[in-house]
């Protein structure tokens, strides 16, 4: 029989500057089974290529809080296009991370239902209603089928959404997405490393004063926030959370230089995972990142 390799060593968790305290992560309550303390998904198209990774922040995971972080990706089949969505489940709604996840999924079916309906700009605001209503249905069933007030929606299911589609087109990408809340988006050049916000930060060097108030779903804002831009071969979008967003700041420091590393090619979703979990100290949120790369047609298979 061949001997063995030896066993390799256990991945250690990275850290940046000054780490935050290490200890072992404590179960979250007994009903929240459906929402791991880590997640990660990954595939390729023949034109695109996505991760994705949610971690459990270390508030959390002290103080036996399930990590309200969602993320959900899927394809296009007749088009080719990813569609995404990453949420936020604001802390003070009594169940945000169910608020999360369903708003992720109900993104998700009516972009498929729009893509499938026919070519043209995607309508977001009947996204985000989508989304919205099915937050007003799962307030509806807590209160035993009593037709709830908005306010009651957001009590349980306020969450932040980031949803949208790239499109293989001719001549190159095309990124269609929305905002709901204050989760961000980013191209990053992996050529200079430099991250350009595709909506306003409130940690960027021209952010005079840092706002924790954000109005999630379920409300839709009219005009609800939406961008489209081009996404270039040597460009990858980015998709995160304020877990990854706060300490990314403008990019040019520590975190942005450890992501511009492991980002410049797709990791295996496994080690994204692992990278997002970096430790620094005083940064304890949640943090989820989805990442889209442009394939090279000369190695795509």
């Amino acid at each position: 029989m061949p001997a063995l390799p030896p066993d390799p060593s256990p991945w250690r968790r990275l850290t940046v500057g000054v780490p935050g305290t290490e200890f072992e992560a404590r179960p979250p309550g007994q009903y929240a089974f459906d929402h791991p303390d880590t997640e990660c998904d990954g595939w390729s198209t023949p034109e695109l290529t996505v991760r994705f990774a949610s971690v459990r922040g270390a508030k959390h995971r002290y103080y036996r809080q399930p990590r309200q972080d969602a993320a959900r990706v899927s394809m296009h089949e007749a088009s080719g296009t990813v569609v995404f969505a990453v949420a936020d489940g604001v802390s003070d709604a009594a169940n945000s991370e169910l608020g999360a996840l369903e708003a992720c999924r109900a993104a998700l079916e009516r972009t498929l239902h729009l893509l499938s309906a026919g070519p043209g700009p995607l309508d977001f605001p009947a996204v985000g209603r989508h989304a919205a209503e099915r937050l007003r249905q799962l307030t509806e069933w807590q209160l035993n089928d009593r037709d709830p007030e908005p306010a009651e929606v957001a009590n349980w299911y306020a969450t932040t959404l980031v949803t949208g589609v790239v499109r293989p087109e001719p001549g190159g990408f095309v990124v269609e997405l929305c905002r709901i809340g204050d989760s961000g988006a980013w191209l990053l050049d992996r050529s200079d490393g430099c991250y350009h916000p595709l909506f306003a930060t409130k940690t960027g060097s021209d952010t005079l004063l840092v706002s924790n108030e954000v109005t999630p779903l379920p409300t839709v804002p009219d005009p609800i926030e939406q961008i489209r831009v081009r996404l270039a071969p040597h460009q990858a979008l980015l998709v995160g959370t304020d877990g990854f967003a706060d300490p990314l700041g403008d990019g040019d420091g520590q975190v942005g230089a450890l992501f511009t590393r492991h980002l410049t090619e797709p990791p295996s979703p496994l080690w994204l995972a692992q990278v997002l979990d970096f430790s620094r100290e005083t940064f304890d949120d949640d943090r989820t990142l989805l990442v889209v790369w442009p394939r090279d047609p000369a190695v795509a298979r």
